[in-house]
Formats: structure tokens, C-alpha cells, sequence
């Protein structure tokens, strides 16, 4: 089975499926972005998948904090907006997607 999905593919190898990649790349920012913190995932906007995914590939998650305001609704927590990018080997970006949240605030 594996070598006739490889011959299917116009990249001649196997690709991996991109609900997975999603995935994987939103785990992996966990424990750096929201472990410990999160009342709510509020949506993901703007996913893109610009470069493919092969078995056997190297990945990396990298995040940017690109906005953040107060809750209007809960005064003890804030919305933040994440840039999360997946990248393989050849540090080409594979998944990036902006990810809205509801975190608790940390007092000042």
C-alpha cells in the first residue's frame, strides 16, 4: 500500500495527511503557550499549509504572541493571539495558523 500511495503522489512519497500536521503543530505549542493558563480556545483563522509534509520529516513549532487585550466579560482573564509556525528540516514553514484564546492573567 505504501508504494502505491508514493506513485500516486506528485512528490513521489507519501504526504502527511494535514489535519495531522494541524494538529501536531498546535500540541507542540502547548506546554510553551498556554499549559496551565487556558480558560478557552476561542478559533483558529488563516490556516495555510505551503509547503508539504513527508514521513520522516523533522518538525519544529515557533510562536509569536501578535496581539493581546483585556476580557471585557472576565476581568481575571485576557485574550491572546498567537502566530503559530510549523517548520521541517529545511526550515520551510509546512503549517501556520493564528490561534485566539481565553487565558487567566497573572497579577502585576
Amino acid at each position: 500500500m505504501g508504494q502505491e500511495a508514493a506513485k500516486a503522489s506528485e512528490f513521489g512519497q507519501i504526504l502527511v495527511n494535514g489535519t495531522f500536521t494541524f494538529a501536531l503543530m498546535v500540541g507542540l505549542s502547548v506546554g510553551d503557550t498556554t499549559l496551565g493558563t487556558l480558560v478557552a480556545n476561542l478559533g483558529y483563522d488563516k490556516l495555510v499549509m505551503p509547503h508539504p509534509v513527508f514521513i520522516g520529516d523533522t518538525m519544529r513549532c515557533e510562536t509569536e504572541v501578535t496581539d493581546l487585550k483585556p476580557s471585557r466579560s472576565r476581568p481575571g482573564a485576557g485574550i491572546v493571539t498567537f502566530t503559530h509556525r510549523l517548520r521541517n528540516q529545511r526550515d520551510e514553514i509546512v503549517c501556520q495558523c493564528l490561534r485566539m484564546a481565553l487565558l487567566k492573567r497573572s497579577d502585576a
